[in-house]
């Protein structure tokens, strides 16, 4: 069972969740922007009694606390990461990265590699946003900033994290309602942790430096991560394999668990690309 509680860590307050199994090999979870440490509910049961997983909430998202700046950099995030990493004194790490999660990722092991055994990243990339997505997702950042998650800001956010298949179909609306009422609720002070996300810079001159294993998954409809975004993964990082879903979109882990836990599980178990 999971255990929660709040660390203090560079100057700001995380909230994390941590299963405490010792023994065990380690999963560390970093989730998306919009969502939080609980997107990984269900890959916490797949690993029951085989890892041991830590699931932190990023600064100025989920509980962590919130933070009245302008901006907070993925750089920060992987400053928070690593800080939290020592505090508990984890080795061996296997990580999971959605989204923001690989951001931050690929910068943390590229500074510290000897810390990490392996990676997952879905629906995730490591180039910055080209300048007309930018330019529409910058709006969204001052729009949400402003109005909060309602209305046509909402939709969008919907249409970002979640493919078309996924939205249209009746098998899964349980899963997009829940994660749209909890987008809802979302505060408008957000705002920083998403803007840092949406002007993060390219860390793909990071990639060619990361030699452990790392497994990518990519949906076919996913829209802010395109596929062409994971083949430039694929085509940098050394020692990596591309899985892609048909039919799904940015959120792999939510979207069709039924085929991504039990990969995620299985690499973790014995990483071969």
């Amino acid at each position: 069972m999971a255990q929660g509680k709040f660390m203090r860590v560079n100057g700001t307050t995380l909230w994390v969740e941590d299963t405490g199994e010792q023994h065990l090999p380690i999963i560390l979870c970093l989730h998306s922007c919009f969502l939080d440490g609980t997107m990984f509910d269900e890959l916490v049961q797949a690993a029951e009694g085989r890892f041991r997983v830590v699931r932190p909430d990023f600064r100025g998202q989920g509980r962590s606390a919130i933070e009245d700046v302008d901006i907070i950099t993925m750089d920060q995030c992987a400053d928070d990461m690593e800080a939290l990493i020592e505090l508990m004194g984890l080795s061996s790490i296997n990580v999971m990265a959605q989204s923001m999660g690989g951001d931050v990722a690929f910068r943390l092991i590229a500074r510290r590699q000897e810390l990490f055994r392996s990676l997952i990243v879905a629906g995730s990339s490591a180039c910055s946003e080209p300048a007309d997505q930018g330019a529409l997702f910058a709006q969204w950042v001052v729009d949400a900033g402003n109005h909060g998650f309602t209305g046509e800001i909402l939709e969008m956010t919907m249409r970002v994290m979640f493919g078309e298949t996924t939205r249209a179909d009746p098998a899964k609306q349980a899963m997009v309602s829940y994660w749209r009422e909890r987008i809802a609720s979302l505060p408008k002070a957000l705002r920083p942790a998403m803007k840092g996300v949406m002007h993060r810079e390219s860390s793909v001159e990071l990639l060619p430096s990361i030699h452990i294993p790392v497994l990518i998954i990519n949906g076919e409809e996913d829209m802010p991560r395109p596929p062409a975004w994971s083949d430039q993964m694929k085509a940098n990082l050394p020692n990596s394999k591309l899985i892609r879903l048909k039919k799904i979109g940015h959120s792999p882990t939510l979207e069709a668990p039924e085929q991504v836990l039990p990969e995620i599980v299985g690499f973790f178990v014995e990483p071969r690309v």
